[in-house]
């Protein structure tokens, strides 16, 4: 291996690298970035996950990343929104990137501007970095509220009367219904089987959610949600008098042919009920919606959060005050209720005398 001396910024640099090739030298890097991994202790999962990702980052630029822009970057990443590619998974490549190159930063800075005249400067900044996911545009938006679900709810409480079939549509309400006072997933809740629901669990009775979502690389993390507001009577209801109507399988909320939803479908299913619906722009939500109104409207009526976080199945209490978004008049509502209690219990402490 040769050893290369220049003058930078005033000072002696030795580089240490017989290849001045920059795609060659900038391989050489990524086999540095990943050691460093190693020896911070990263999962093997973790870094074969995260390496993978930037390598298909490199290559779509397709220059060396200390000549890369913001606006090679914008490039790259609009691509992969045209593409379809989720705002999570755009996010791990944009921050997989940022890791390398505050890498290149602290170790290499010298040697690349050295060798290739070049002094780096990070091409992602404030308006092209990937907000988390609790950040992105549609979690900022208020869930639906209290009488926005019961208005739905009431929709789709008179379809089922009306609906040329009436299993499906009465899988559907029994479906939504169940979104919302669980606050499960789209996912979690198409895979429940028959046998997941356990009525005579608890006091409300209990849904057993087998594929809750765990952490990255942790596989499912099951949990058991009880069945509040009474979900119990809709779900024993839907059990004993519209699942029989429905294909006889395992799954608890089936299609037509008997097999799970799939989330997609029951995006598209309640974007189908919102049309038939007749509702307003403003007034339309997904499913995931409904699940950070369960939160929100379990917080606002004095729920514990840790209760909702265990229901809702995060990891940490701070993932779950991202969802919830109490109302405008929260604050008011709540000290008219602290005043009331307040005075009632006065009240009584004068009886009592």
């Amino acid at each position: 291996m040769s050893h290369t001396f220049r003058v930078v910024q005033g000072r002696t640099v030795e580089v240490a690298h017989a290849s001045t090739d920059p795609l060659t030298f900038q391989l050489e890097c990524v086999e540095a970035f990943v050691t460093s991994r190693v020896v911070r202790g990263f999962s093997a999962v973790t870094i074969e996950n995260e390496t993978g990702e930037l390598e298909r980052m490199l290559a779509a630029l397709g220059k060396p990343v200390w000549e890369a822009t913001a606006d090679d970057v914008d490039r790259v990443v609009g691509a992969m929104a045209a593409d379809g590619l989720l705002a999570s998974t755009r996010r791990r490549y944009v921050q997989a990137l940022s890791s390398f190159h505050r890498f290149l930063i602290t170790r290499r800075a010298g040697e690349i501007e050295a060798l290739f005249g070049v002094r780096l400067t990070n091409p992602i900044d404030e308006f092209n970095a990937s907000r988390h996911v609790g950040d992105d545009s549609p979690r900022l938006l208020p869930p639906p509220s209290v009488s926005r679900v019961a208005v739905f709810f009431d929709f789709l409480k008179e379809r089922i009367g009306s609906a040329r079939k009436y299993a499906p549509a009465a899988r559907d309400y029994a479906l939504f219904r169940t979104l919302y006072h669980a606050g499960l997933r789209s996912d979690e809740a198409s895979k429940l089987e028959i046998a997941d629901v356990y009525l005579g669990q608890g006091p409300f009775g209990k849904l057993h959610v087998r594929f809750g979502k765990g952490a990255r690389t942790s596989g499912p993390r099951p949990r058991w949600v009880p069945m509040l507001d009474h979900l119990d009577l809709v779900v024993r209801w839907y059990l004993e008098d519209v699942r029989p109507k429905l294909p006889e399988s395992a799954v608890l909320f089936c299609d037509q042919s008997g097999g799970a939803m799939a989330r997609g479908t029951i995006r598209n299913r309640l974007r189908y009920l919102q049309d038939l619906e007749h509702c307003s722009p403003a007034d339309r939500f997904s499913p995931h919606a409904l699940r950070r109104a369960c939160a929100t409207h379990n917080y606002e009526r004095g729920v514990d959060l840790v209760a909702i976080q265990q229901m809702l199945g995060h990891w940490t209490v701070g993932s779950t005050m991202r969802y919830v978004r109490p109302s405008e008049t929260f604050i008011e509502d709540a000290y008219r209720s602290a005043v009331s209690d307040t005075v009632a219990f006065l009240q009584g402490d004068d009886d009592a005398h």
